[in-house]
């Protein structure tokens, strides 16, 4: 009985003496918060500052560049997957990766706009079914370079006139085959600094491709829209939508259209998280809505 009062005593000391410690630590806690408060709300105030010169930098004229990318990874295992079908013993990797690159010269009475995308992609699938000593080689999924360059001479603060070059292929396997070259002329509409609105009626669509027959250039009306926007604090997002429709009928069409969006989660100096996700339609390539995506590490400049 002797010994049991002293265990319990000891319990009772041992509990006692941590509860005063976690009150002390949350004391403490307080007391540093309490301190720290008017450090970090002079912080704040300093960044808002910043974010305010950046923003008057901005509307002044002359060049604005930037670039950012997206990493994604993907690998996948089976052992006796049941489920998987006759892919129960596969494994599959996946390489995707996407950058982006702008250079625009903004000016009082001209602007200047130059972007380019590349969308890069590898599979490499083993079934278990192949030949012993044969690894299957990585295939590509994801092949899309696009290089534009647009030029306007302002007719007011908003609207321009304007001449348009638009390059579209693949890199990887059939590089311009086939190739999209769009030249033609308009007019380009600008609401606010991050949105353009591009119209031009006047555009030839050049087709490189080794099947002449189905592959058709031809004349038509090119519309691009452009939007980048800060959706909350280290969340971007741009969209960007291109189209051609052409003059002549024909079959199969010769309109196409493509629309990409790209996000961006700001984590720490520029590396995040980004996902880029877009969708194609042109008969000449495939009677078929296309799509693509990629999510990884991004990295922004």
């Amino acid at each position: 009985m002797k010994n049991f009062l002293t265990c319990l005593f000891f319990v009772q000391t041992i509990g006692f003496v941590s509860a005063q410690t976690l009150e002390e630590l949350k004391k403490q806690r307080v007391d540093l918060e309490t301190k720290a408060a008017p450090v970090l709300a002079q912080a704040d105030a300093l960044k808002a500052e910043i974010d305010a010169v950046n923003a008057k930098i901005a509307t002044f004229p002359g060049w604005y560049r930037g670039a950012f990318g997206t990493l994604g990874a993907n690998f996948t295992g089976r052992n006796q997957w049941f489920s998987a079908g006759d892919l129960k013993d596969s494994k599959s990797t996946t390489i995707m990766g996407s950058f982006n690159v702008f250079a625009n010269n903004l000016q009082e009475k001209y602007f200047w706009r130059n972007a380019g995308s590349l969308n890069l992609g590898w599979q490499k699938l083993k079934t278990g079914k192949e030949p012993a000593g044969v690894d299957p080689d990585f295939e590509p999924v994801a092949d899309i370079l696009n290089i534009t360059s647009l030029f306007g001479y302002k007719l007011s603060s908003k609207l321009a006139t304007s001449a348009l070059g638009e390059y579209r292929t693949s890199v990887i396997r059939q590089f311009n085959d086939p190739g999209y070259l769009d030249v033609g002329v308009g007019v380009t509409y600008t609401p606010i600094k991050n949105m353009v609105f591009v119209f031009h009626p006047l555009n030839y669509n050049f087709v490189f491709a080794k099947d002449d027959s189905k592959f058709t250039p031809s004349l038509g009306c090119k519309i691009v829209g452009d939007y980048t926007y800060e959706i909350i604090k280290g969340v971007n997002w741009r969209s960007n939508l291109t189209g051609f429709f052409s003059y002549k009928n024909s079959d199969p069409s010769l309109h196409n259209g493509t629309w990409t969006n790209w996000f961006g989660f700001n984590i720490w100096k520029g590396i995040g998280v980004g996902a880029e996700f877009g969708i194609r339609y042109t008969e000449q390539e495939i009677n078929e809505l296309q799509n693509y995506y990629t999510v990884g590490l991004s990295y922004k400049i």
